[in-house]
């Protein structure tokens, strides 16, 4: 599904060079629920930002199902995105005035499809994640658990194969992040759909089948859950 082939990133600042990434390799597969994990500064968001297409490689390529990205021109890579990617964040970006359908529809109205498309998307990613009987609402109005699940909704109506979550409980309190973490886990288990965590939270990395550690911009932990448990 994705594969990282000697994924490298390099930033410069002011004439200084920081290597965020070095030559890692990593593949993930389709339906796998995998987690990044690492201290600030390890590597593990511009990993997701790079396999996500999000952001260009210094060097080596990501492959999208067996698809090479590095030679796809901006608008094809936005299609990508928008067709095959969904995105969970820490910060909610929504437009609190407008209600949740108007936040959820917004991927479906980039893509183009039909009134009738959109209305049937939207409803059926709204009752995926419990807010079918608010869509109406305002997001100003909404908790902080209801507007990440909003976001999940939005995440979900294009019909992604992959959900990338970054600290996607970040945000909400432990009961309420609960509650989130189990949302994103049945749509794994119950869809298919490939989940992608990056967190700090070693309780959240656990419950994902495969966790990856980063540190210093290079893999130096590949773990099964199974091996975790022991």
């Amino acid at each position: 599904m994705l594969e990282a082939k000697g994924l490298s990133k390099i930033y410069s600042s002011d004439g200084v060079d920081y290597q965020a990434l070095k030559n890692v390799d990593l593949q993930i597969s389709k339906g796998e629920c995998v987690a990044i994990v690492g201290k600030s500064g390890s590597g593990k968001s511009t990993l997701m930002h790079l396999l996500a297409c999000l952001d260009q490689p210094t060097s080596g390529k990501v492959f999208v199902d067996g698809a090479d990205t590095s030679v796809l021109s901006e608008r094809a890579k936005n299609s990508l995105r928008n067709e095959k990617f969904g995105f969970v964040f820490q910060q909610f970006f929504l437009n609190g005035r407008d209600t949740i359908f108007e936040n959820v529809v917004l991927p479906m109205r980039i893509r183009g499809l039909s009134n009738g498309q959109i209305n049937g998307n939207v409803e059926q990613a709204l009752a995926a994640v419990g807010l079918d009987d608010k869509k109406l609402k305002r997001a100003k109005d909404l908790s902080g658990g209801e507007k990440q699940r909003v976001c999940i909704a939005r995440a979900l109506v294009g019909g992604p194969q992959v959900i990338f979550a970054d600290e996607p409980t970040g945000n909400l309190d432990s009961a309420t992040g609960e509650s989130v973490e189990k949302l994103l886990f049945d749509l794994n288990r119950n869809n298919g759909l490939t989940l992608v965590v990056v967190t700090h939270d070693d309780d959240l990395a656990r419950r994902c089948e495969r966790v990856i550690e980063m540190k210093d911009g290079q893999i130096v932990g590949n773990y099964r859950r199974e091996a975790l448990a022991q």
